[in-house]
């Protein structure tokens, strides 16, 4: 039997008890009288507390505000046979962003009946989620459970260690990388190029892959640094951005996110550095008010999506958001998350069961589409396709930048828009499946 360290703390109880009975509410307001069927338990594995909770706490109100939406029209819609509709469950568990901490969460989550993992923020506690989803899979399958991914885009995760039990929402770092160079290859101004990142295995994937992209697309510039940092323990970048600075690079490709994103471009303002930023997580959580009219025209961002996208039904789709969540410090909405559930939700009915097994092949091949946003998620590798966009930050107010981030008065212009199609990329998986 799998064994896991078992952690479980009264606050974090106490959580998921809100959390479970915020998302019951729209389901309970929106049935018959008749009392709504149990719960379909989705377990989140997340920093819920340390240097990146507030990289957690943006996700669970994306996955709680997805999640209101699917229970406001019924729940789930399944067979009698299967209960009936049941509404989707919100179950929180702080991994503190470490691995052993998300074992044990992982533990919790399934002695409580949740055959659903969503998890994302870290691709090495979620290669660690991975591995024991496999192996619990393997030796107990009445109690097989579902990993769903949505921010974990180390590249080996739907390549080398692809797995049936495992489904990205989010592109890879390769994916990301491409997107970025379709704009840095343009910049003829850039010549010296460092690449800084955290010292773990999506802080490498990201750099060893700008390398190799920059060598085949952009073979002029000069690499003049590849330098990584621990995760989540630095406090001050200041001595980081006085090497970058006097290293005369025309810009900074970074795979940084949460609070050493922020810090990061904080110091490396404070300290007089002008060149431009290529990021994957540029675009909230603090970076634009850090970096303020430093940032304007030079911090660039990949994403899924941006609320700056020029649509109707996508800007109505983030007001909606900001809307539930008024406050400007909860602005970060993520297309891909909400997809996500709309995903889990489409597959369960198409299964016409909650059954993993069968969730699993219905997802295979799904397409799904909100506020005029799409993606299939491709059978062979379980890496899901959609739209990349690229978006330089701005100050906010423009007909191109209607709308800011987290009320700091600067927002992303959307520069670059790849298709589903044209942000596909091959994968080397060889997945193996259940009889």
């Amino acid at each position: 039997m799998l064994r896991f360290r078992p952690v479980l703390l009264a606050r974090a109880v106490m959580r998921r008890l809100t959390a479970a009975a915020l998302c019951l509410a729209a389901f309970a307001h929106a049935a018959d009288a008749a009392a709504p069927q149990s719960p379909i338990r989705l377990a989140l594995v997340e920093s819920l507390s340390g240097p990146f909770a507030n990289t957690g706490e943006a996700v669970f109100r994306n996955l709680l505000w997805a999640i209101e939406r699917v229970n406001a029209r019924g729940g789930v819609q399944l067979p009698a046979a299967e209960g009936g509709p049941r509404p989707l469950q919100l179950d929180r568990y702080d991994s503190k962003g470490q691995s052993e901490e998300a074992l044990a969460a992982l533990q919790s989550a399934r002695d409580s009946g949740a055959q659903y993992v969503l998890q994302g923020n870290s691709s090495a506690v979620a290669e660690a989620l991975l591995h024991a989803i496999n192996l619990n899979n393997q030796r107990m399958p009445e109690q097989r459970m579902l990993f769903l991914n949505y921010s974990a885009v180390d590249p080996a995760l739907t390549n080398e260690k692809c797995s049936f039990w495992h489904f990205r929402f989010d592109a890879h770092a390769d994916m990301r990388m491409r997107a970025l160079m379709d704009v840095l290859q343009q910049d003829a101004s850039i010549k010296k190029v460092y690449l800084f990142g955290q010292d773990y295995s999506f802080g490498h994937a990201v750099l060893r892959e700008a390398r190799r992209q920059l060598a085949e697309r952009r073979p002029d510039i000069e690499i003049v640094a590849e330098e990584y940092h621990p995760i989540g323990r630095i406090r001050d970048f200041v001595p980081y951005g006085v090497k970058i600075k006097a290293s005369g690079a025309d810009a900074v490709i970074t795979g940084n996110w949460g609070n050493d994103l922020t810090l990061f471009v904080r110091a490396a303002a404070e300290v007089g550095f002008q060149g431009r930023f290529y990021t994957f997580y540029g675009n909230a959580l603090g970076a634009p008010a850090a970096m303020g009219d430093a940032g304007v025209g030079k911090v660039i961002a990949v994403a899924d999506w941006l609320p700056n996208y020029p649509a109707p039904e996508s800007r109505a789709f983030y007001q909606a958001f900001r809307a539930r969540f008024p406050d400007p410090a909860d602005d970060y909405v993520h297309m891909r998350m909400q997809l996500m559930i709309e995903a889990l939700a489409a597959a369960m009915e198409k299964a016409g069961s909650t059954d993993p097994v069968k969730v699993a092949y219905a997802l295979e091949g799904l397409q799904v589409e909100l506020a005029g946003q799409r993606g299939t998620m491709r059978a062979a590798d379980h890496q899901f396709q959609q739209s990349l966009l690229v978006g330089r930050m701005q100050k906010a107010g423009s007909e191109a930048v209607p709308f800011d981030v987290e009320g700091s008065g600067y927002g992303f212009e959307v520069i670059r828009a790849l298709t589903p199609e044209q942000a596909e990329m091959p994968h080397r998986c060889s997945m193996r499946r259940p009889g």
